[in-house]
């Protein structure tokens, strides 16, 4: 069954990976462009491991951003996982020892694989488990090109940044398609475009996060009284 498990979870991965090494690469890029090293790098694809945070990551420490700003700029943009996490609760529930990791690793990618129940024949917490350390293996992969890449070379890195948000449009899109509620993705795309006219591109992301966790809150719990009471 271990097996059958390792097997399913890597061929789970596979649409990950082709994602996760281009733009770990773009990152490691974009890190080396501005002077920090492979420890760097590494070090935070393995312990951060935020996709998204990890780009905003890079200008934080580039512009000296304090402890502070960078805490509450992580929790807005992350804000998200909130959801995933009360998405998984269940699934999760007997996961023992590898409950933290799985907690760590869930990403975007790694969510949309994991929140459809496991194949038949295998061992659910382990391909849980093994998609998770395999999404991150492949996000270090990249990591440790584009940085090493990018100590070698000279690139033009105008607009590599762009590549995360290539990619969350593609899963918005796939997500969308495949979703019964459509209340998450209204509520996303027009908080986002309201703040973006009330409050202008530097400072729409803040207000932005705050309405659709705000909002979404609300609304699951709203959801969640009504399933209580049926």
């Amino acid at each position: 069954m271990k097996m059958k498990t390792l097997r399913r979870a890597f061929l789970a991965s596979v649409p990950v990976m082709a994602g996760y090494i281009v733009l770990g690469t773009a990152y490691g890029i974009l890190l080396a462009d501005k002077g920090y090293s492979l420890a760097w790098g590494l070090a935070q694809s393995l312990l951060v491991f935020a996709g998204s945070m990890q780009f905003v990551g890079i200008n934080l420490l580039a512009g000296g951003a304090s402890l502070v700003s960078a805490a509450v700029m992580t929790l807005l943009v992350n804000a998200r996982h909130l959801f995933y996490g009360f998405t998984m609760l269940e699934k999760y529930k007997n996961a023992g020892k590898m409950k933290p990791y799985l907690i760590f690793g869930l990403t975007d990618e790694t969510f949309a694989l994991v929140v459809n129940d496991a194949p038949a024949g295998v061992d659910r917490n382990l391909y849980f488990f093994l998609v998770t350390l395999f999404d991150q293996c492949w996000w270090v992969t990249g990591t440790l090109i584009g940085c090493l890449a990018g100590s070698a070379m000279t690139f033009n890195t105008e607009g590599i940044d762009f590549a995360m948000t290539a990619l969350f449009v593609v899963i918005f899109t796939e997500q969308l398609l495949q979703a019964d509620d459509y209340v998450p993705a209204i509520t996303g795309v027009a908080a986002s475009l309201l703040s973006l006219l009330l409050f202008g591109p530097d400072r729409f992301l803040i207000p932005a996060m705050l309405a659709i966790t705000a909002v979404l809150s609300a609304y699951s719990l709203k959801s969640t009284k009504k399933g209580g009471a049926a």
